[in-house]
């Protein structure tokens, strides 16, 4: 397993937010995390991602744990993230945001980049190209120049997404990332995620679409009030009595 949670709790003051949490990820995996608002969802992809720190248990990558690590370090181990409120840089263009999130795979120093040394233009002009060629993959190939601010919302989200596989993530973590999107544009998506899954990358994703989340993934974790209530299989966790009462609702 290349994610694994064991006993993950954070609480803040007396509100236990995760509350022993464990679930693995497989290599190459979609796995769902869904839940009500409030279940603890987010708050794990905080944890994960370095944003928060646990209060107990322990989060590892390749059997390492990485809860105690800075952001920066999670992220070059080959964790990265979108985020449920967009973050993008309003004033620069989509491949300038896109080209941003390569900045760990570039070998060039800053200050080498600042003084225009030798070799510095050809892997400026490569670090563009792959933003281009991210751009296409999620479909803004022709907005590429266009500002940040000038996109639309699922536009944007979009461009996040580039943005995150930019640094070429072993574990890539999605917060809701079709909210605000229509059916074309969710299925769009949909191809992507199943994309990265086989070109071997992890996705852990967080999302409020539950025909997206059976559609995509290979196995499921439900949260209610920051516990695990079921995990498994989309067609196991459906039928899940616990499920259908907490989240799915009796019609489902």
């Amino acid at each position: 397993m290349l994610l694994e949670l064991d006993d993950v709790r954070r609480s803040f003051g007396g509100l236990r937010a995760v509350d022993g949490v464990r679930f693995q990820v497989g290599a190459g995996e979609v796995h769902g995390l869904i839940g009500p608002n409030g279940a603890g969802k987010t708050t794990l992809l905080n944890l994960v991602s370095g944003l928060l720190r646990p209060t107990g248990g322990a989060i590892a990558m390749d059997g390492r744990r990485i809860d105690r690590l800075p952001t920066h370090r999670i992220a070059a181990l080959g964790v990265t993230r979108t985020y449920q409120n967009i973050r993008l840089f309003p004033a620069l263009s989509a491949s300038d945001n896109v080209l941003i999130g390569a900045h760990l795979r570039r070998s060039d120093p800053l200050w080498r980049r600042m003084l225009f040394l030798p070799g510095v233009a050809r892997e400026e002009a490569d670090a563009r190209a792959g933003a281009l060629a991210l751009l296409a993959r999620v479909g803004m190939e022709a907005r590429a120049g266009e500002r940040a601010s000038n996109l639309s919302y699922g536009e944007q989200r979009r461009v996040e997404i580039a943005r995150a596989l930019a640094s070429g993530p072993r574990v890539l973590l999605l917060d809701e990332p079709t909210a605000g999107m229509n059916p074309a544009e969710v299925a769009s998506i949909a191809a992507l995620i199943r994309d990265v899954a086989r070109s071997g990358q992890s996705v852990l994703l967080v999302e409020h679409n539950v025909k997206l989340v059976m559609d995509v993934c290979d196995r499921i974790t439900v949260l209610n009030f920051g516990r695990v209530i079921a995990d498994g299989a989309p067609s196991a966790v459906a039928a899940d009595p616990a499920v259908i009462a907490a989240y799915l609702g009796g019609e489902a």
